[in-house]
């Protein structure tokens, strides 16, 4: 009898908490997704590469964990603290029943143990088929190929996982069951009466809202200038700014809801009665609703700007070459041990570059000279980047020179025109890590006079633009400045001391049948077994795959984790304030008011409810993001600041798709609340 008790509450109560009992599924996926991440292939790839980082990266995760651990934490409590509301003059009937109390708090338990299992019986398997599903998906975008993949399953994550759930279930019961069960008998089969809060005149509203407003501007301006990244202390100062304005905000919004309520719609049935139940909403709650809308802005920049940002990631980094090798000794000897070792005809490109040093006669600092490019500067007008650019190229006294032959041969393989030189011209190469869009603006426009320069004492013209294709396949030469100079000027200027790299890109009948990293990670492995030195894409593969990870693993869970909080608390909030306030829908029915009157006054409540904390978190997105780029990206992305916006947008778009499903659900268990209210009841 006991046990059919427990089942057949439990039972009950998924169907009615529908939406809590989702929540908690999709809080054990993401719990065991964020803990087996090392065992993506995608990681397991870059734990060969970027172990350092990626070790780094899988440190961070029991942070994570407990932090999203306390969370959920309040998540449950509130959830459950509305189901346990909702059931008061049930457990004063048990007790009324001669149910005793230490029966009734393990009736609570079994329950509570019941539904925690089924969640983890539903959530574990679906968290490991979806993690397997995350992980062949971002292997094959990546091009890491999906023919090894082995199922994996981590057990140490489903430990934790269960460990990190029953505990947060745990903790939440036991404060929650010992106030249920220390209560009268006549105190658990009364209606408690909803505390009244102390109205304030209208004129404290109306400045809270407008402080709020002024103090949420002055964040947003900070945000989107830069300001907040420059210390501490600003990011601090933005921070501050917006969390007291959101709260002054919501704090003052009673008296614009007021004023809705009195002065339009008035033919609408029960317009009135809708405003004023979402005023009185506002009024008990503004606290919380502040702190949802701040959750779901946490959410909404988590997702926007973390898939942004690895969308620039991935597609930031040039790929024209596949391997470069080291030429310690005659570049000759590598083409032989190549050729030895079977690679004749892996390459399509196979090229010599050569990068060196100016060699004076006498003295070194007198090895070049541009006082006419920074004359040219200096006549500009002032501005952050003239400042930057001047600071640099003041003590390039002795910049890097290169092969013009060599560099050639690298435009062409990335199918672009290659330099025309004269004995007495130079073209400036300059490494993307150094310069950004507008300093490249300025100097272009600067070598658009061909202005003179001197290379040991010797008279030269700038000329072309700035030239940015990386020497090598790997990020370990960055150059700040260099020129790229004929053969035989290179040759006299570096009195032949100078360092050859042997460029390659595969050719296309070694990549038939494959993806590009599978092939390189083939090729790899007989140039280990061969012992020959090199360098290659993968390490540029997997510099840029850690940011594409890290940025959007760790942003999206966030994202869902804040979102799951704070639509949740929403709901929960918004249906035990309906209950509290079931008289008055009660008068209403008895008045005469219609069910689907009733529902479309809930419903507009609901859209009102989490409108407006959705709305405002919106609103304070667009800055939050565009703030994240200006903190978080290179100077380099500059150009591409409008298309990661948009792709931002793209993805608070599709929340607010989440967002309305939530809102739909709430209303769902709203209707069916009010249809519980029709029934006629007989009066004591």
């Amino acid at each position: 009898m006991f046990f059919d008790l427990v089942s057949r509450n439990s039972r009950r109560s998924r169907k009615e908490n529908g939406l809590f009992f989702a929540s908690l599924l999709i809080s054990v996926i993401a719990f065991y997704i964020i803990l087996s991440l090392s065992q993506q292939d995608v990681i397991k790839f870059l734990m060969k590469m970027e172990s350092d980082a990626v070790k780094k990266l899988v440190g961070m995760i029991p942070l994570f964990y407990g932090m999203t651990l306390i969370i959920l934490f309040f998540l449950v409590y509130f959830a459950s603290k509305y189901q346990l509301e909702r059931r008061r003059h049930e457990f004063g009937m048990y007790l009324m029943l001669g149910m005793r109390r230490s029966r009734l708090f393990l009736l609570l338990l079994a329950e509570d143990v019941r539904s925690s299992v089924f969640v983890l019986a539903i959530g574990l398997p679906s968290a490991v088929l979806l993690s397997e599903l995350i992980s062949l998906v971002t292997a094959r975008l990546a091009g890491l190929g999906i023919i090894g993949h082995r199922l994996n399953i981590s057990l140490t994550a489903i430990l934790w996982t269960a460990i990190g759930f029953a505990l947060i279930k745990l903790a939440a019961f036991m404060i929650l069951s010992r106030r249920i069960a220390g209560e009268e008998i006549g105190d658990l089969l009364t209606e408690p009466p909803d505390g009244t809060k102390k109205e304030l005149p209208s004129a404290v509203y109306a400045l809270a809202l407008l402080t709020g407003t002024t103090l949420l501007a002055a964040a947003y301006a900070m945000a989107i200038c830069g300001f907040s990244w420059n210390r501490v202390s600003h990011m601090g100062l933005t921070l501050l700014s917006g969390f007291t304005g959101t709260m002054l905000f919501f704090f003052g919004l009673r008296s614009s809801l007021g004023l809705l309520a009195d002065r339009t719609g008035r033919r609408e049935k029960l317009h009135a009665f809708t405003f004023r139940q979402l005023q009185e909403n506002v009024i008990h709650r503004s606290h919380s609703l502040a702190i949802s809308s701040l959750l779901i802005l946490a959410a909404l920049c988590c997702f926007g700007a973390g898939v942004a940002i690895a969308q620039f990631y991935k597609d930031s980094e040039q790929h024209v070459l596949d391997y470069t090798f080291p030429c310690a000794e005659d570049p000759s000897s590598i083409r032989e041990k190549l050729s030895t070792a079977g690679f004749s005809d892996e390459f399509d490109s196979l090229f010599e570059m050569k990068v060196g040093h100016i060699n004076p006669a006498e003295d070194y600092a007198a090895a070049f000279s541009m006082s006419s490019v920074l004359k040219e500067l200096e006549s500009l007008p002032d501005s952050q980047d003239k400042a930057i650019l001047l600071n640099n190229l003041s003590y390039d006294h002795a910049p890097y020179l290169i092969a013009l032959s060599g560099y050639n041969r690298l435009l062409a393989v990335s199918g672009l025109p290659e330099i025309t030189l004269s004995n007495d011209e130079a073209a400036v190469y300059m490494d993307t890590g150094f310069t950004d869009f507008n300093k490249l603006a300025i100097l272009n426009e600067i070598l658009s006079g061909r202005p003179e320069v001197r290379i040991a004492d010797k008279a030269f013209h700038l000329t072309g633009s700035i030239h940015t294709v990386n020497l090598v396949v790997d990020r370990s030469i960055t150059l700040s400045f260099a020129l790229i100079v004929p053969d035989e000027v290179f040759e006299r200027m570096t009195d032949g001391d100078y360092t050859v790299y042997l460029d390659a890109v595969l050719s296309q009948e070694s990549l038939k049948g494959q993806s590009l990293l599978e092939a390189v990670s083939e090729t790899n492995d007989r140039l280990t077994r061969a012992g020959i030195p090199y360098e290659s894409y993968l390490q540029n593969i997997g510099r840029q795959l850690f940011y594409v990870v890290s940025a959007s693993y760790i942003t999206i869970y966030l994202a869902i984790i804040f979102m799951i909080v704070a639509n949740t608390v929403l709901g929960v909030q918004f249906l035990t304030q309906q209950q509290k306030n079931r008289r008055r829908y009660k008068t209403l029915i008895r008045l005469g008011a219609p069910y689907e009157a009733l529902c479309h006054s809930a419903g507009k409540q609901i859209r009102w409810f989490f409108g407006i904390p959705i709305a405002m978190a919106a609103v304070s997105s667009l800055f939050g993001v565009k703030s994240l780029f200006a903190g978080l990206l290179p100077s380099r992305s500059q150009p591409h600041i409008f298309t990661l916006m948009w792709i931002s947008l793209a993805m608070i778009l599709l929340l607010a798709i989440v967002e309305y499903i939530y809102m739909t659900a709430v209303k769902r268990m709203s209707f069916r609340y009010l249809l519980t209210l029709m029934v006629p009841e007989r009066e004591e």
